[in-house]
């Protein structure tokens, strides 16, 4: 029995119109690729799904650019120059853009001032004035900006200051140890420490068990110069 005749019509349910899509395109290329190898004939097929899925051949022989120059010379028709057109009409307005945007450079500059009416002169001015406020305000915002974060730098050091001064006042008071007599006093040393000075103080052991303070220990007191 053989195969019944498909009426030719659009499917309507999406999946089988893309299914059938799917085998005949692929039973198209087949086809384009016998007559390229069977005939030595030059094809190219362009294929869109309802999708927007693109698909294409094209024989080895040759490429698609040269298929359509082809078909321009046979059929009379030039396919590029609508395209062409478009093309140059959208270059003319850029360099129209980039002409006028030069002539207001320099405008603004102070050139090519001449022929301008005292109104166009005025607006001129205006607008040098408001760029000039715009320009001065983000001056202002930076300037206010870094002198914010060399406030916080600032504040960051002397709190890492004041936390030194008062690491080695504690360990000035510790009872075991603590300046000599003959070096500045514990608050002046630990103030010339922190401030960077060049000095280093002694220290020495004081002994806190009591039977060892009659022990005289004389020049060999221990000392940590």
């Amino acid at each position: 029995m053989g195969r019944g005749k498909i009426e030719i019509k659009k499917i309507e349910n999406p999946t089988n119109r893309q299914v059938t899509y799917s085998k005949r395109r692929t039973g198209i290329m087949k086809k384009a690729k016998e007559l390229t190898v069977l005939c030595d004939a030059e094809v190219s097929i362009i294929m869109f799904s309802s999708t927007g899925k693109f698909s294409e051949y094209c024989s080895p022989s040759t490429d698609t650019k040269k298929i359509f120059d082809r078909y321009q010379q046979v059929s009379g028709t030039n396919l590029w120059s609508a395209q062409y057109e478009r093309m140059q009409n959208n270059l003319n307005h850029l360099k129209q853009i980039n002409r006028n945007l030069r002539r207001e450079i320099r405008q603004r500059m102070g050139e090519g001032l001449d022929g301008k009416d005292i109104e166009e002169l005025r607006g001129l001015e205006q607008n040098l004035d408001e760029a000039l406020k715009v320009v001065r305000n983000r001056k202002y915002h930076v300037i206010s900006t870094q002198t914010d974060t060399y406030k916080k730098k600032l504040k960051n050091s002397q709190e890492a200051h004041r936390n030194l001064l008062h690491e080695l006042e504690m360990r000035d008071d510790h009872p075991v140890y603590g300046f000599i007599e003959d070096e500045p006093t514990s608050y002046e040393g630990a103030l010339a420490l922190a401030n960077g000075g060049a000095h280093m103080y002694s220290f020495r052991v004081q002994p806190s068990q009591p039977n060892l303070h009659g022990m005289r220990y004389g020049s060999h007191d221990l000392r940590l110069g």
